[in-house]
């Protein structure tokens, strides 16, 4: 047993049981490689990450390379999930030591914190024009103890370099609609045509960028629907997309979508299911609905805690195989649906040899309508039929040994999902979908508040009771926001005043007097720099969701602050979001909203009033990003959106105002009128 049995972290509790002295990133580690003079290797990961699996098997748990680690290195364990500060800095020093980067990541050192050497994987025997991990370890030992100056020398020379990248001089540049449309034409041009998405395998879906297409083309831009919903659809006939138990995989490592890296992150599908709901709102096409349904069951089904929070991760692997869980051989799909075997194996267009390592990933090759001709069915029995199939399937596929879940609660990652549920409450009311959305989204919404901001300060994650003492800028955006979507769903002041809240302690804690936020705030630990990453990865940048949430907040609440900040924010980061589109996504969007006719609707009305239910359904008929919604029974509450303050209603009847750009409309009390302001 090493240093790691206390985590919070799922990741570096699988590393609890190595002989590997391992230590998690604390004062007491740092202290120990400064007192004993060793250099320190961190090693980052995170729990569902296939490679940092087989590392661990192949060297951590090898007792003859844990002692050559443990005698000349302090070895820390750092969940990227967890710390993305550390993940960030590192990173890019790893990307400029190797000239590539990825997970499990592998980093060298000085007891000051200052990288030398890095990697990512290193195999257990000189392998592929790789040297074998202990060779790594006994080169840099060795270096260490006898090149002692010239290892320092490099690990300043690298440490200087990041510092001086870290420091941004950005130009203020003020975004319209011609930039935002030209970027839309960038984007339709780099377009993959033939496979769908950006970019050739290992293809990840660009799901912020795609939600920016749908955007514009709510904003009259004729191109930027085709390639958003070609992109959709190509993720969706299975692979990428799981058909059977719904949700989407991380990426696909080949162009076609069909074989994924097996695990689910609750992040991507957080921003997929919100791309998916939107493009229904535009195209009432049943495929995305149905796509939205299955995957929010597969995140209430399995990454969802008995309180109400949503669990990170589920891994690549079960019983040591990559996506063993997943895939299918066609006798057993036989034996499972029987009579129904023929009508299935069109569908999917399997063989008996399958089509990945002598196994089916299932991926759609026949479409509703032609398989209702060849079968001679309706469409409605077509889908019908497929679904039962999906679900025999399911339950075949549940009595297996599942993959391992990655069950810490991210702050960051929860609000992004909040959002999206939230959202999918409000255009499913008056389903009992919608009723099932609404009390997931209000329960994950009371855990976050609660566990994950004890004695009023909010933390990154949570896990068996326990929270960490870290918290970044992404969290306070993500978190933002989903109370805001929230908020413009159930209409509660408990949301929209915990947000105004939060906005207010994330300017207090983590604004850069240039501009723009840090990732870490003012209090947080020193680090060799002060991280500040404008760039969207995996998740939305901080900086993005945070200059999108005090948009919305500034629209919602009249607050002049707000607006100022975000303005300045986007702007120090205009140039270089139009001209590198795909890394940029969610800054566009929060372009769009900044440079759009924001509508800002206020709605009162009597308790239990008809006509106030038909108004509020007038605006959720359709995707319109760029409408903020307050309501509430008349008078409104002392803490109510400004949005709300000194209205009336009209002839004592449920009235709805809507106001652009400094000016309101005349009010008005039926939903044909507030449409047509609309």
């Amino acid at each position: 047993m090493n240093n790691l049995s206390n985590s919070t972290s799922p990741y570096l509790l699988q590393h609890a049981d190595n002989p590997v002295n391992w230590f998690p990133w604390t004062e007491e580690a740092l202290a120990k490689a400064q007192s004993e003079n060793k250099p320190i290797f961190l090693s980052i990961g995170y729990a569902a990450c296939h490679w940092c699996h087989v590392m661990a098997h192949e060297s951590f748990e090898d007792p003859e390379t844990a002692q050559l680690m443990n005698e000349k290195f302090i070895n820390i364990k750092v969940d990227r999930e967890e710390r993305p500060d550390l993940d960030s800095i590192y990173m890019a020093a790893t990307v400029a030591l190797s000239g590539s980067g990825g997970w499990p990541m592998s980093v060298f050192l000085t007891p000051d914190l200052k990288p030398f050497y890095a990697g990512t994987y290193f195999p257990p025997i000189r392998r592929n024009n790789m040297p074998s991990f202990r060779e790594v370890l006994l080169s840099l030992a060795n270096t260490w103890e006898k090149e002692h100056e010239k290892v320092v020398e490099t690990a300043q020379k690298v440490t200087a370099n990041l510092q001086q990248q870290s420091i941004l001089t950005l130009d203020t540049f003020e975004l319209d609609q011609g930039h935002l449309d030209s970027a839309v034409s960038s984007l339709a041009e780099s377009y993959d045509w033939n496979y769908g998405g950006w970019g050739n395998a290992p293809k990840f879906p660009q799901h912020m960028t795609i939600e920016y297409l749908l955007r514009r083309h709510v904003s009259d831009n004729t191109h930027a629907l085709k390639p958003a919903l070609h992109a959709l659809k190509a993720m969706v006939r299975g692979g990428l997309y799981d058909v059977v138990g719904g949700g989407f995989s991380r990426y696909s490592t080949d162009n076609n979508w069909l074989v994924p890296h097996f695990e689910k992150m609750l992040y991507d599908n957080a921003l997929l299911i919100s791309n998916y709901l939107h493009a229904w709102q535009i195209t009432k096409e049943p495929l995305f609905e149905r796509i939205v349904k299955e995957s929010i069951e597969f995140i209430s089904r399995e990454m969802t805690h008995p309180e109400g929070g949503f669990y990170s991760s589920l891994d690549a692997d079960s019983e040591g195989v990559e996506g063993k869980f997943y895939v299918w051989t066609a006798e057993e799909i036989k034996s499972v649906l029987r009579e129904d075997y023929e009508f299935f194996q069109s569908a999917y267009g399997f063989n008996e040899r399958g089509n990945w390592e002598g196994s089916i990933v299932l991926q759609r090759a026949l479409d509703d309508s032609t398989l209702s001709t060849r079968f001679q069915l309706d469409i409605e029995h077509v889908t019908d039929k497929l679904t039962v199939s999906h679900s025999k399937l399911l339950t075949r596929r549940n009595e297996r040994i599942r993959p391992a879940t990655d069950d810490k609660i991210l702050t960051s990652w929860n609000g992004l999902m909040l959002a999206t549920i939230s959202e999918a409450a409000r255009v499913f009311n008056g389903t009992q979908a919608g009723e099932n959305y609404l009390t997931m989204a209000t329960r994950n919404a009371g855990f976050l508040l609660n566990s994950l901001r004890p004695k009023r300060k909010l933390r990154r994650s949570w896990r068996e009771g326990k929270t960490t003492d870290e918290v970044f800028l992404e969290d306070y955006g993500a978190l933002i926001l989903g109370l805001i979507e929230l908020y413009q769903t159930d209409f509660n002041n408990r949301w929209f005043s915990a947000a105004l809240e939060l906005a207010d302690e994330m300017i207090k804690s983590f604004s850069d007097p240039q501009g723009g936020f840090f990732d870490t705030p003012s209090e947080g630990e020193l680090l060799v720099y002060k991280p500040k990453d404008l760039q969207d990865n995996a998740i939305p940048s901080g900086n993005a969701l945070a200059c999108e949430a005090l948009l919305k907040l500034s629209a919602i609440n009249s607050n002049g602050l707000f607006r100022t900040i975000a303005e300045n924010s986007l702007n120090k980061v205009a140039k270089t979001v139009i001209r590198y589109p795909t890394s940029f996504g969610r800054w566009l969007s929060a372009g769009d909203f900044a440079t759009a006719k924001v509508k800002q609707v206020a709605v009162l009305g009597n308790a239990n009033d008809k006509s106030f239910e038909l108004l509020i359904q007038t605006l959720r008929k359709n995707f319109q990003p760029n409408v903020v919604i307050a309501a509430s029974a008349y008078p409104p509450p002392k803490d109510s959106p400004s949005l709300l303050v000194d209205r009336t209603l009209v002839g004592n009847k449920s009235t709805a105002y809507v106001c652009e750009g400094f000016v309101c409309l005349q009010p008005v009390t039926t939903p044909e009128d507030l449409q047509n302001q609309l």
